[in-house]
């Protein structure tokens, strides 16, 4: 952590010893020795009193460790995005082939169960795009080129931003569009499936 490192090299700067800035910050000389050998971290309240005792802004004390969260949360939120695109893609192929397979060659019995198992697995589809949309939302990503950035740790400048911003009205109609259809289509199976049922 930078923080730690940071509170040493502050505490260094100023030639106090641990018991120092101990006196200094209010806590024990283990309490700061566990915060410059990262076994723990200083609460909000010790953090001010560094920073003022210091003479730094709160942001520079913590800057570092800021910047290293954003990016381990962004990479966690890149790779959950991987998992779950392989996870849709999956589960709109066995829509495909598994549920085809059952209505074409499982007799009456596998048209049910081919009908039931597309119900659940259009659901399942449908609640894994909702989770990809919502981390794509957090991490202000529309466009194929962010996407692709974000997955790979980068972000785009300024002015491929802009240039991507431009797509995005077309994206989302075409997004709605799809929607729309697949919704259609549920509707046709629910029909069918009704109408089987009854006959």
């Amino acid at each position: 952590m930078e923080l730690s490192k940071t509170i040493k090299r502050l505490r260094t700067q100023k030639g106090w010893s641990q018991e120092m800035l101990a006196e200094r910050s209010f806590v024990s000389r283990q309490t700061v020795s566990n915060w410059e050998t990262e076994k723990s971290c200083p609460d909000v309240h010790s953090l001010l009193i560094l920073s003022d005792i210091f003479g730094v802004s709160l942001d520079e004390l913590i800057k570092g460790d800021v910047e290293a969260m954003k990016d381990t949360i962004r990479n966690e939120d890149a790779g959950r995005l991987k998992k779950i695109e392989w996870l849709g893609v999956t589960e709109f192929f066995a829509l495909m082939f598994g549920c085809t397979l059952l209505v074409e060659y499982g007799g009456e019995v596998g048209k049910m169960l081919g009908f039931l198992l597309a119900g659940v697995l259009s659901v399942c589809i449908f609640m894994t795009f909702h989770v990809l949309e919502q981390i794509k939302q957090d991490n202000d990503i529309q466009t194929y080129r962010e996407l692709v950035a974000f997955m790979n740790g980068e972000t785009l400048d300024d002015i491929e931003k802009e240039k991507e911003l431009k797509k995005r009205s077309t994206q989302k109609k075409l997004l709605i569009f799809a929607a729309v259809q697949a919704g259609v289509i549920l509707v046709v199976c629910g029909v069918t499936l009704a109408i089987w049922g009854i006959g």
